[in-house]
Formats: structure tokens, C-alpha cells, sequence
């Protein structure tokens, strides 16, 4: 009789188990967001259907399915503005009840949804966005930074131009928060390594004529003119710096935030030399030049670029995370990604803070000229510790660290 009370028992709490995951997972879907600029100056390389691409493979690559549940992906264009942004985020969460919205590139588009999601509960994981505050004082207990921010990008580009010479700086800004803490962030590295900046310019995002703001740069004498800025506007202003001579007459152009789809769209002749710090590179070994030949074929050619491996990865991470949990509910599933290490083909020893930031290696690359695969176009030239790269938690200013 013991043997089959105990028999049904186990098999009872079986049964509770099972039922318990299913019913784990909100409305019996787990749905994810990607919004993002799928139609301005950042939907080339940061997102755009690219984005979509990567998150979609992810999903098929996981099966489809997690608990036992479909996984939908839904998509919208944010058009840079914080405002449109805030009200999707608002619709999906509400009415179409998304579990996870990600790319959010723009800063200010970032910094905006983050809070909106944050006050219902949502968890939100920007890859194509930059500022450091999304970690730091605008830090919130659902929000993450996967892949890169305005710190760590100059630790590599800034350090390796003022060690060469570059000591003094003019720079070149996108005027919204991205750009402003970007060149703070490399303004600091800059002077921390006794250089100087002697100025800058406040550019409006999608500006199409960099040719005023190249000329205060020029006339400012600075060795280096540091573009404080991403996507068209990067293409554009080395662009119209190339036709102006600027590095013929001797100064230097640092892009701090540049993707290969960039070097690319310039060319190597034009982006000869350049140095830039990126959080991974296609071509730096087996697993990364797999993932790019799959993504490839996936995307109908879309670039390699990191923030659309960084959307993959987390995708990965964020639907282990669910599994791993038993259910959807944001509260377990952050629980899981600050548990778990991800060591994959884009974030080496990676981990997720407390803060919300993803800390893994980066890397140094340099402009070569491409030969046989026309997006091989840097080498590696350094790779910088993810302790290196990114500041410490103690030090990351996000109210939510406990000390």
C-alpha cells in the first residue's frame, strides 16, 4: 500500500510539475520584440531587417519552441524617436504582451523604452545603443546592455591613438545622448593619458553636409578629430573628409563607433588605417566565420556586423534563461541571466551584472584591404579584457548596486 500511496504521489507531483511549466509561460506564447530603426541613418549595420534576421535565426536555431511553447518574433521601426518608441513599447507590452523587446538602438530611444518597460515589468536587452547610462544612473532591475557601450569603445581606439601621438583632439558629435556620452567617455580616456581636446561640434542626427563642422575641426589644429557619432553620419563625415584633404594636410580621423558595413560602404582606400574598437569581428575564428556564413545565407546577404551577432546571442541567452526558469515571468528569467555565463561565438566569459551589463572581450581592429571576401576588411589588432573594457560594477553608478 506505502509503495503505491508513494508510487501516486510522485506521480501526482510529476503531473504538478508539468502543469506548473506550462502554465509558467503567459498566454501560451513567448513572444519578443525587436525595435528598432529599420529605416533611417542606423538600419544598415546597427538594425533593420538585419536585426530581425539575426533574432528570427535564433529562434529556429533554438527549435522554435521553449517549454513546450511557440516563440514569436514581432518587429517595428522606432524612426529615432523616443516618443514613437515609448508608445510601441507601451502597445506591445499591453495589448500584444511581449515578454522581451531588444535592439533599441538610439541612446535616447534606449533610455526611453527601458523606463517604460521597466515600470510593467518588461525586460528590455539594447545591443545597437551605446550610452553607458543605461547601465549607470538610468540603470533599472529589468534593464541590460548586451554587447557594447560609450566606455568601452574609446578604452581601445583612444588609447591606441594618444599612445601613437594622437595627444590632442577635436571632436565631431552627434547631439543627442549618445554622442554627448561618447565623447565624454573618450574625452576622459583622452586626458587620463595626458592628451588634450580643444573643441568640439554638435552635429543634429542624419545631418547630410558635415562640410562646416570639418572646418572648425581643421582650423582647431587638433591632431585627431574624433567622430563622435555612428551609422550614415560616420559614412558621411569621413567621407567628406577624405574629399577635403583633411588627413592628406595631416590629421587624423578616430571613429568611435564603426562597424564593418561602414568600412565597406566607404571603402578600404578611403578608410585606410582606420583604427576602431568593436565588440567582435566575423573573422577572429571557427565559430565566428560559421556563424557568419549561416547568418549570411539567413539574412539574403545582410552584413556581419557585431550588434546583429550581439542580437543572436542574447536571443539565445535570454530563451535559456526562460527554460532554465519554468516560465516567462521577468522577475525568474532576470534571476537566470545574471546566474549564467555566456560563452559563445560573440561573448567570450561573458556575464550580466548586476547593473544590467553584459561584460566580455572587445577588440582593437584596424582598416586592411580586402582581398578575397569583400567584408574582411580589419585585422585584429588587439583584444582588450572585458575588465579592461568596461568599468567596474562599484564604479558603474547604477543606484540599484548594492556596495
Amino acid at each position: 500500500m506505502k509503495s503505491i500511496l508513494y508510487a501516486g504521489v510522485s506521480a501526482a507531483m510529476m503531473l504538478a510539475t508539468s502543469q506548473a511549466m506550462a502554465a509558467g509561460i503567459s498566454d501560451d506564447v513567448v513572444k519578443i520584440g525587436v525595435l528598432g530603426d529599420m529605416s533611417g541613418v542606423y538600419s544598415t549595420g546597427f538594425s533593420g531587417d538585419g536585426a530581425v534576421a539575426a533574432v528570427k535565426m535564433a529562434v529556429q536555431d533554438f527549435g522554435g519552441t521553449v517549454l513546450g511553447k511557440k516563440i514569436e518574433v514581432i518587429s517595428g521601426d522606432h524612426q529615432n524617436k523616443a516618443d514613437i518608441a515609448s508608445a510601441t513599447a507601451r502597445k506591445w507590452i499591453d495589448e500584444d504582451h511581449v515578454d522581451m523587446i531588444t535592439d533599441l538602438t538610439n541612446s535616447a530611444v534606449a533610455l526611453a523604452v527601458q523606463q517604460v518597460a521597466s515600470e510593467k515589468h518588461t525586460i528590455t536587452i539594447a545591443t545597437g545603443a551605446a550610452t553607458s547610462d543605461l547601465t549607470g544612473k538610468a540603470c533599472t532591475k529589468y534593464g541590460i546592455h548586451y554587447g557594447y557601450n560609450t566606455h568601452a569603445l574609446p578604452v581601445g581606439t583612444a588609447t591606441a591613438i594618444v599612445k601613437n601621438g594622437g595627444d590632442s583632439w577635436y571632436f565631431i558629435t552627434a547631439d543627442y545622448a549618445f554622442g554627448h556620452a561618447l565623447e565624454d567617455n573618450t574625452a576622459a580616456v583622452v586626458k587620463k593619458l595626458g592628451g588634450k581636446v580643444l573643441g568640439h561640434s554638435l552635429v543634429p542626427l542624419a545631418t547630410t553636409d558635415f562640410s562646416s563642422y570639418l572646418l572648425q575641426a581643421q582650423s582647431s589644429g587638433a591632431k585627431v578629430i574624433g567622430l563622435a557619432n555612428a551609422g550614415g553620419d560616420t559614412v558621411n563625415s569621413i567621407k567628406q573628409a577624405h574629399e577635403f584633404g583633411l588627413t592628406e594636410a595631416g590629421q587624423q580621423l578616430a571613429g568611435m563607433l564603426v562597424l564593418i558595413s561602414d568600412v565597406k560602404s566607404l571603402g578600404t582606400d578611403v578608410a585606410k588605417g582606420l583604427q576602431f574598437t568593436s565588440a567582435w569581428y566575423w573573422n577572429q575564428d571557427d565559430a565566428s566565420r560559421a556563424w557568419k556564413e549561416k547568418y549570411m545565407k539567413f539574412s539574403n546577404g545582410a552584413a556581419p556586423t557585431f550588434p546583429h551577432a550581439a542580437d543572436y546571442s542574447l536571443t539565445i541567452a535570454y530563451l535559456n534563461a526562460v527554460k532554465a526558469a519554468g516560465t516567462d515571468d521577468a522577475d525568474a528569467v532576470r534571476a537566470e541571466l545574471g546566474k549564467m555565463k555566456i560563452d559563445d561565438f560573440f561573448a567570450k566569459g561573458g556575464s550580466i551584472r548586476q547593473d544590467g551589463l553584459l561584460v566580455h572581450d572587445m577588440y582593437l581592429l584596424k582598416v586592411k584591404p580586402a582581398k578575397d571576401d569583400p567584408w574582411d576588411v580589419a585585422d585584429v589588432v588587439r583584444t582588450i579584457p572585458g575588465d579592461q573594457a568596461y568599468t567596474s560594477l562599484a564604479d558603474s553608478g547604477c543606484p540599484l548596486v548594492k556596495q
